[in-house]
Formats: C-alpha cells, structure tokens, sequence
C-alpha cells in the first residue's frame, strides 16, 4: 500500500486499510495468482486421491480428509507468505515512513493488513467447497468435513497472518520475513514425524496438541476418515486456539511500535 490513508473522522482506520489492503492484493497484487495455484494444486491431490480410491488404496473417507487436510494446510500457507511480506515490503519499497507520519494508528495497519491477507483463505475455503462435496458425495462426512474445515482451517489462518505479520514486523527485509515464515511452518509440521513411540509419551502428545498445525490437522483426520463426529476429539482444537490467541496479542503488542528500521527509534 504505496499511497498515504487518509480516513474520515468517522470510519475506522483500520476498515479504510483494510479496504486498501484489499484492493491492492486481489486487483493488481498476487492474490488472484496465488488462487489459481492453489486451485491447481487442489485439482491435483483431488484427482490423486480419487485414483488411488478407484484402485483400491484409499476409502472414501479417506480420500476426502486427505484433499481437506492439503486445502486447509495450502490455504494457511497462502495467509503466511502475503502477511511475511506486509510490513517488511513497505519498508523494502521505501512506502513505510508515509504510512508511519499519516495520523491512524499504526495497530490500525497491522490489522487491516492481516484482514487482507486473511481474505485469501476465505478465497481458498470457498474454492474447497467443490472438491470436497464430489469427493464426499454419498457418505455422511460431507458436512462434518465442511464444517470442520471451516473451524480448523479459519484458526489456523489467523495463527498464519499473526505470526507473518510478527515476523514481518520485527524482520529487515521482506526476503528474511519469508524465508524465516516458511521455515518456522515446516518446522511446526515436523512433529507429524515423531516415531509412534514418542507420541505416545507425556511430551510427545504434549508437543503434539501444542502445535497448531499438527492437532488441527491431525482432528480433521478424526472427525473425518474416522467418522468420530463432533465433542468426541473437540480436546485437539484447544492447542491451536490458543496460540492463535497468543500470536494475535502479540501482533497487536508489537504492531504500535513498528520501525522504520529495526532496532530504530522511528
């Protein structure tokens, strides 16, 4: 967002950003880009998963908490690497200190960028919607697995935005703010390859239900090809809530005292 806001008395500055914000990333920005990619890899795992169902590999519940699994994980993806880059890119295009002088508050960007840039998951569910209804056409996980993929995957999508625009805030450069945000993703799915053994320790399971990503995924795996139905795993959601929680107070902690420079005074 390269030009200064100005918002009138009455709107909220952080509606005016957002709308900003918005414009910027689905009319000339990388939000219709990234829409098509991800709808692309979507048509991929979806054709993949239903082959292997056709040749007796997978179920059909399994098939469909499989493509679900990879859309909320994608879309997630998709919320990082455009909140990485908010921040750290004005500073990188030189557009950060018009924004800094202008008299909205600076928590009001952070929030407008992170409504922006959870945009693109609404984008991504709704373009999820058709492949898990075919994939689940005729057995009783349809809904659970939509409803399901809408909680675990909006949670995951604000831990996304906070924790890019953390990263985006603090780093120097929007190429660090990236590479550091995919790095620390990767890093929150490797306790998927735990040995069994240690999962099944205290710290193993602890570590488990503590990574956002790991027991999100791992309930929609449950509610889905497990068929377990709502309340019965519900225990899963409660580690990826929480650091949601946490990361969005931070954002907004460190988001009134955003630098030109880190490490500056301005």
């Amino acid at each position: 967002m390269s030009e200064v806001v100005h918002a009138k008395p009455e709107t909220p500055a952080w509606r005016v950003v957002a709308g900003q914000e918005l414009r910027d990333l689905w009319l000339t920005g990388r939000g219709l880009p990234l829409l098509v990619g991800y709808t692309l890899l979507l048509s991929t795992t979806s054709y993949l998963t239903a082959s292997n169902r056709a040749l007796n590999f997978l179920e059909q519940r399994e098939t469909v908490g499989t493509t679900l699994q990879v859309a909320v994980g994608m879309a997630a993806l998709l919320v990082l690497v455009v909140a990485a880059d908010s921040i750290s890119g004005e500073r990188d295009r030189g557009t950060l200190e018009n924004l800094l002088t202008t008299p909205a508050p600076r928590r009001a960007f952070v929030v407008g960028k992170g409504l922006a840039a959870l945009s693109l998951w609404g984008a991504a569910y709704v373009a999820s919607v058709p492949y898990v209804w075919y994939l689940g056409r005729g057995t009783r996980v349809t809904g659970a697995a939509l409803i399901g993929g809408f909680v675990v995957g909006l949670v995951l999508a604000i831990f996304a935005a906070a924790l890019g625009l953390l990263l985006s805030i603090i780093a120097s450069s929007s190429r660090f703010s990236l590479a550091t945000s995919v790095f620390v993703l990767l890093a929150l799915f490797a306790p998927t390859q735990i040995p069994s053994n240690t999962q099944q320790a205290w710290f193993g399971d602890l570590l488990l239900h503590v990574d956002p990503f790991t027991s999100g995924l791992r309930y929609l795996g449950k509610l889905v090809v497990n068929a377990a139905g709502f309340g019965h795993h519900d225990g899963w959601l409660i580690g990826p809530i929480a650091v949601a929680a946490v990361m969005t107070a931070l954002v907004l902690f460190f988001g009134e005292r955003i630098k030109l420079q880190p490490g500056s005074r301005t």
